[in-house]
């Protein structure tokens, strides 16, 4: 199989099922933004300090190749010719609780936050709010597409809840790299 295919150089792409769109759809953002998050959580997963953290980061990378796929899928021909489902991975409520979970094991782990924190401190923990603004952004095209075109409630659930592991993680990446964390004091 090539790379290239030369089938999208007009600005048009196909979504599963066939239905060609363009490049700029609602759609193909959506699940473009997903795949550029998964670039970030990937960044995040090589990082050395988050070396016990590798196997939930590439759980996290499984599940956002999950969404890619759903948002990928003309919501018009998830049902085959044939009658059946379209056979495609979903996300299940496990998922969003696995998250939950590492992020309640996390907070026990931290003081508790009493003020914005401003990013960065470390290039590690600068690497982890890009992927959180990633995340939201992310989060906002899905709820944006969701308004004109259905989309699973799951994924939105779970990109929420993942913009508030990342931010918790890079909380606790500055702990593990005795980072202080800097706290926004507005001008007054």
């Amino acid at each position: 199989m090539k790379i290239y295919t030369k089938t999208g150089d007009k600005g048009q792409t196909a979504l599963i099922g066939g239905r060609r769109v363009s490049k700029a759809d609602a759609r193909i953002d959506a699940y473009g933004t997903v795949d550029e998050l998964n670039a970030w959580i990937g960044l995040l997963r090589d990082q050395p300090i988050n070396v016990a953290r590798k196997d939930l980061l590439g759980a996290i990378q499984d599940r956002l190749f999950t969404i890619g796929a759903e948002l990928a899928t003309d919501p018009e021909k998830t049902i085959t010719p044939g009658g059946s489902r379209r056979s495609i991975p979903v996300l299940v409520p496990e998922d969003v609780t696995q998250l939950e979970q590492a992020i309640d094991e996390m907070e026990n782990l931290l003081a508790p936050l009493h003020a914005f924190i401003l990013p960065g401190g470390h290039e590690s923990v600068s690497y982890c709010h890009l992927a959180r603004t990633v995340c939201r952004r992310t989060e906002r095209l899905v709820t944006a597409l969701s308004q004109t075109s259905p989309v699973d409630e799951q994924i939105l659930q779970y990109l929420n809840r993942l913009s508030d592991y990342l931010f918790v993680l890079g909380r606790l990446m500055a702990q593990d790299l005795n980072v202080a964390e800097v706290v926004w004091k507005p001008r007054t």
